[in-house]
């Protein structure tokens, strides 16, 4: 939109840094609430305008059109070699420095098998930045309610983000300048160019929506990022504040003292995140990847730690200590001796690795054990039938992959290997939960009631699954 890079880093802190440090969640809370409805509806408005200038007055035929010539941008499964992309670019000019095959953000199958589970899990189930949400609902049916809620909004993304791109790549790689202006109806000086992925959004919304509109949906599209911000910071000010100063620094903390020192935090953290955002992001062709790949440095630990604090009654301590000791090491080690393998690849490696750690120290770790039986809830042929089931079915991955990752190497179907790993995990859990009678100290001994759904539930999650399954059948 004209504004340079830094300006807008520097405003958006300001912004979220304001409403967030001194009106907290609540602040947060309304700020998403409100946004979301302009943002999807300038999204929608930008995509459907888009695609009816593309097709000279038909959204339908337009999709049409896009489908045709953009056809590689729809596949949801990548081969090695099928898609080169910008990686890296000059600030500056725009051009264009290096390239890379987007096989490395998309590898093949591992968006299926590998680490985009532990990605997922790891943002929307483990991540305080997302849970604090959930965590401030009234009750936990609302917090059902607004969980089915979101899962369908997520489904809105394609509409919101991947056609207005594919749009915006249709248009300049299949239309000069002057047939840009024809259709659009602007001098060709004033439509602009792209320079970069991440310019596409604005791009369209510069040259497609309507003044009113364009205002609101550019309101909006600022609204989301600064409410992202100031989620972050109020989830980092939470956790440093109440897991770290008052447990290890002032355990009498007051409670006035404890919001002074999140302000701080807050603002310390803002502070460090504003100064690395240029150097770190300004070169980059897709911000968004590069964010991708190094939250994906701790997401492994943090899935395996959590999952088996909650679910597993032998874990201990020292396992989840170690697990999460080893977690970045293990990352940087991969990092540096597998540079060019994707990095979703890498992460099902570092689960493997994680995942052996935390079942080996558990089990020789004597600890703190108590008598416990498993409770009710948990107990009976049912989880035992499904832990065996899910070990089985890591056996049969394990071989599929040992007989037939070399030949399928260009769709990473090694990434069978982490999959397998998560179904034995998940079963070695249920199993040794029934069939051992003592238990850590500390373990949390889960209510199934809290996982207790109703039929409307059930429906609206199996209605996604339903709408997910034919996307990727439609897009393979």
């Amino acid at each position: 939109m004209g504004v340079p890079l830094m300006y807008g880093i520097i405003g958006l802190a300001l912004i979220s840094g304001i409403y967030s440090i001194y009106g907290g969640l609540k602040a947060v809370a309304w700020t998403d609430v409100i946004q979301v409805v302009f943002l999807i509806g300038g999204g929608l408005v930008t995509t459907f305008l888009a695609l009816n200038a593309v097709g000279g007055g038909s959204i339908i035929h337009g999709f049409a059109e896009i489908y045709e010539k953009g056809r590689d941008h729809f596949d949801m499964i990548l081969t090695k070699g099928q898609m080169i992309i910008p990686n890296t670019v000059d600030p500056e000019t725009g051009a264009v420095l290096t390239t890379k095959d987007a096989f490395y953000d998309l590898p093949g199958l591992a968006v299926l098998f590998g680490a985009m589970w532990l990605t997922n899990f790891g943002y929307w189930g483990f991540n305080q930045y997302i849970i604090q949400k959930g965590l401030a609902a009234k009750s936990l049916e609302h917090a059902k309610k607004g969980l089915v809620f979101a899962g369908y909004l997520k489904l809105i993304i394609p509409l919101l983000v991947i056609i207005p791109g594919i749009t915006a790549y249709v248009l300049v790689n299949n239309y000069t300048p002057a047939e840009l202006g024809v259709m659009i109806g602007k001098p060709v000086e004033l439509i602009g160019e792209i320079a970069k992925s991440d310019e596409a959004y604005p791009w369209l919304l510069k040259n497609f929506v309507p003044a009113g509109v364009r205002g609101l949906a550019f309101a909006a599209l600022i609204a989301a990022i600064v409410s992202s911000l100031a989620s972050m910071i109020n989830s980092t000010s939470t956790i440093f504040t109440m897991d770290i100063y008052k447990n290890y620094m002032n355990k009498d903390a007051s409670n006035k003292q404890l919001v002074r020192v999140g302000r701080i935090v807050a603002f310390a953290a803002l502070f460090i995140a504003s100064l690395a955002a240029q150097p770190l992001l300004g070169g980059l062709d897709q911000a968004f990847q590069y964010i991708q790949e190094y939250t994906g440095f701790i997401y492994p630990g943090v899935c395996v730690v959590f999952f088996m604090g909650l679910f597993w009654r032998q874990a201990t301590v020292n396992a989840a200590w170690w697990t999460a000791i080893a977690t970045f090491p293990a990352s940087i080690l991969f990092k540096i001796t597998m540079p060019d393998a994707p990095f979703q690849l890498r992460m099902g490696y570092v689960f493997i690795i994680l995942v052996l750690i935390a079942s080996v120290v558990s089990f020789i770790d004597k600890g703190k054990k108590v008598q416990s039986a498993c409770p009710e809830s948990f107990m009976g042929k049912a989880a035992l039938n499904t832990g065996w089931a899910l070990i089985v079915i890591a056996a049969i991955g394990v071989v599929l992959g040992l007989t037939m990752s070399e030949a399928l190497e260009h769709l990473a179907f090694s990434s069978i290997y982490m999959f397998s790993t998560m179904l034995a995990f998940v079963g070695v859990i249920l199993i040794t939960n029934v069939k051992m009678k003592s238990a850590d100290v500390n373990a949390i001994e889960v209510d199934k009631k809290i996982f207790e759904t109703g039929p409307a539930f059930n429906i609206a999650a199996f209605g996604i699954v339903v709408i997910f399954t034919l996307l990727y059948f439609l897009f393979w």
